[in-house]
């Protein structure tokens, strides 16, 4: 590991507001809520496509994108749909997505969280690029956001995701390199999901550490309990201020792993029984409310109200977006060239409950 001194005196989550520290409970399970819900719409046979559950690692998500700004650009990969909801994106808009209905960000032509938010000039808003299907290619991509906003003199960061299998792709070391080089305001988490679909992580690298990619860039580097919501948080907020402060990028491994198949389709019968068992037991989840109870943030009462909050949240969300028309076919010609914005609608972001993030 490189050693770098942090920015931040302290651990930042322990300075966080009572507020904060259940907005992130709120995400996380608001996140498992989604995907559960998104699940049954699947056995149904009313998701077109697949369906790609982050179970068992909901906690990554919120706690790095937790660590953003508003104003700050993310790109999510397929299974961050928790970061996606930290940054204000509605359930709604997600479920109309998977539903591909005429509603969707997308207007249908796309489904997953395969889409875009870039906000109005000054507007407090994030900037969010949806996942590109040759992993890797988003790191380049939010890479060259990082670049551009630092050539306008915004003082924005930028943060994407990679999974370990990700991280053995061209295009994965060609944007490193030009991230460290170029110190880019850049912070990238590397999920070290243990499979790369079925193929272990010890049969694709070499390295026992998912973060050690970063030495061949010569950036700061961090392996963190991926399933520690707290740790993945002050890991985040260390990077980020980093970033910020003009230190360049920064990468962050999160050892983690996937509890389902690469998608619903997926058994996972490559994957031995005892490994799912232990790592049942490092629920992200439930570790974190264990976390909030015995510092004395919250008791069982507080956690089950917002149990109940975001489950009626999402059956809500999920209700009005299979209520919502299909695609219109006279539209199928129009969002094919620049300049027809029929395939670029203002996203309408909200806030949670506790509306505690700056």
């Amino acid at each position: 590991m490189i050693d770098q001194p942090t920015a931040l005196a302290g651990r930042p989550s322990e300075r966080l507001t009572r507020d904060q520290r259940l907005e992130m409970y709120y995400y996380a399970r608001l996140t498992r809520d989604v995907e559960e819900r998104l699940t049954i719409l699947y056995r149904q046979s009313k998701i077109l496509g697949g369906l790609y559950r982050s179970l068992g690692q909901e906690g990554g998500s919120v706690a790095s994108a937790y660590a953003l700004d508003r104003r700050d650009a993310i790109g999510p990969l397929i299974r961050n749909l928790g970061s996606m909801l930290v940054m204000g994106v509605r359930p709604r808009d997600l479920f109309a997505q998977y539903l591909a209905r005429g509603t969707s960000p997308t207007r249908g032509r796309e489904v997953t969280n395969h889409f875009v938010h870039l906000p109005p000039a000054g507007a407090d808003e994030p900037t969010i690029v949806g996942p590109i299907s040759m992993l890797g290619d988003l790191v380049a991509v939010l890479a060259g956001i990082a670049m551009g906003a630092r050539m306008q003199q915004r003082p924005l960061v930028a943060m994407t995701y990679i999974g370990d299998g990700g991280t053995s792709t061209g295009a994965f070391h060609e944007a490193m390199n030009f991230a460290a080089v170029q110190k880019l305001p850049f912070v990238v988490i590397a999920e070290d999901n243990k499979y790369a679909y079925s193929t272990p992580t010890a049969k694709q690298m070499a390295i026992l550490r998912i973060d050690q990619r970063a030495e061949a860039y010569g950036i700061p580097h961090e392996l963190v309990d991926g399933n520690d919501m707290c740790a993945v948080y002050d890991a985040s907020c260390a990077a980020v201020a980093r970033a910020r402060a003009g230190g360049g990028p920064t990468l962050i491994g999160l050892d983690t792993m996937r509890m389902k198949g690469h998608a619903e389709h997926d058994d996972t019968r490559y994957v031995p029984p005892a490994v799912l068992e232990e790592w049942q037991k490092k629920d992200p989840i439930l570790g974190y409310r264990r976390h909030l109870i015995e510092t004395g943030t919250a008791g069982d009462r507080d956690l089950a109200e917002i149990d109940a909050m975001t489950k009626a949240f999402a059956d809500e969300q999920a209700r009005l977006a299979e209520a919502d028309p299909m695609p219109d076919a006279a539209d199928v010609r129009r969002g094919v060239y620049a300049g027809d914005d029929v395939l670029t609608p203002r996203i309408e972001l909200i806030r949670s409950p506790f509306a505690a993030r700056t």
